[in-house]
């Protein structure tokens, strides 16, 4: 089951060229958001063995992409529990 995004559309009254961005879906949201973590993930991964190997003088930076890491896989535990959570709640209505 495919989902239709929802397309805004609204009137300048200051003469702009309107631009048509590709409009994502929700899955393809999802998916650049899974790779961010990723991402994030391995960066976080990559500086702390950088300063496990005494590569790195300043431990800050290797904090805050640990906290970023952090902070994007709560983000994304908490979109698939609301999902599941709002996928669990249609199931249960009747028709």
């Amino acid at each position: 089951m495919e989902m239709t995004p929802v397309q805004m559309s609204a009137r300048s009254h200051l003469n702009e060229q309107k631009v048509d961005e590709p409009v994502k879906s929700f899955g393809e949201f999802m998916v650049d958001a899974l790779k961010k973590t990723n991402e994030l993930e391995l960066e976080s991964e990559r500086l702390n063995a950088a300063l496990a190997a005494g590569r790195i003088e300043d431990i800050s930076q290797v904090v805050v992409a640990s906290q970023k890491a952090e902070i994007a896989l709560q983000l994304t535990l908490q979109l698939r529990n609301r999902a599941t959570a709002a996928y669990q709640e249609i199931m249960r209505m009747q028709v």
